[in-house]
């Protein structure tokens, strides 16, 4: 299903909501709609305008727009979804929220961390973008999960990144509004930042390594440096891993009664090959083949 993505992004990115409409607020499974006008505020209050809620346990209503104040716009345009599969679908990059590590975890970034990969992408992608005739923005999602347990496994599996936020380690859990409160801010930050050094500076490096000096400690993450192509969608992403666990089952190299974490370590696998459009179709075409061989 389309998530009101921006239909396109010129190759200068002139300013930070041109950044900011490239990503998406996914809230999975709420239970109070008071909690999805909270998380709505907090969005409009950084600049972000694109929310989706997947199968909420109640909809949107008076108690919504009530806490929602001055975002309430962000509720009528809001998207439900009844997947979370159908709602980021068409997405190219997926970070989640999480306050602590899950069996398979993905890399772990910190806001500041996670703000910095999503601009670099952005402006790499945009550079492709309009290549055979096709000119879209990046689309990008940030996962929020239920109130009272978060993300399960399987839905944190289809994130590229997990953001995780410093805090009392004794309690690092933050209410959903305030998770999207923290991350958004960071995000609104650091793109303010990199319009600045794009203005000032050829080479935003100067600027990336001030705001990663407070960060130390934290692991290490790769981000592919050069696109001639679009990356893949997070669809075409399940599509590559279902075939290849296919063909793994077809060659009986696993056990399709028991297939345990091997799609989500092909999953991950995909996430950190960081795959462009030509990349797929190659892919595609190979396993195609083994799968009628």
């Amino acid at each position: 299903m389309s998530n009101n993505a921006p239909s396109s992004l010129a190759t200068a990115v002139p300013n930070v909501s041109n950044y900011l409409s490239c990503v998406q607020v996914v809230m999975v499974n709420t239970t109070l709609p008071a909690n999805i006008g909270s998380a709505a505020r907090a969005m409009h209050t950084m600049g972000l305008s694109r929310l989706t809620v997947v199968d909420p346990k109640l909809p949107i209503d008076d108690t919504s727009v009530s806490h929602a104040a001055g975002g309430s716009d962000l509720l009528s345009s809001a998207i439900i979804a009844p997947t979370l599969e159908s709602a980021i679908a068409d997405c190219q990059l997926v970070f989640a929220a999480s306050s602590r590590s899950r069996h398979l975890p993905r890399p772990v970034v910190t806001p500041t961390q996670a703000a910095k990969i999503m601009l670099d992408f952005i402006d790499k992608q945009s550079k492709v973008s309009g290549q055979d005739g096709i000119n879209t923005a990046p689309n990008i999602a940030i996962l929020f999960g239920r109130e009272d347990r978060g993300l399960t496994n399987e839905e944190l599996a289809y994130a590229d990144y997990h953001i995780q936020i410093d805090a009392n380690p004794a309690y690092p859990v933050l209410n959903v509004a305030s998770a999207v409160q923290v991350i958004a801010s960071f995000i609104y930050a650091y793109a303010q930042t990199h319009i600045q050094a794009d203005s000032e500076v050829n080479d935003i490096a100067q600027v990336t390594d001030n705001l990663e000096t407070l960060e130390q400690g934290m692991l290490n993450t790769y981000v592919r440096q050069q696109w001639d192509e679009p990356a893949i969608t997070q669809q075409q992403l399940q599509l590559l891993t279902e075939r290849t666990t296919a063909l793994m089952v077809q060659r009986k190299l696993a056990d399709s009664e028991n297939l345990k974490s091997l799609p989500s370590r092909l999953s991950r696998l995909g996430s950190r090959i960081q795959l462009d459009q030509k990349e797929y179709q190659l892919l595609s075409a190979l396993l195609a083949k083994l799968l009628k061989d």
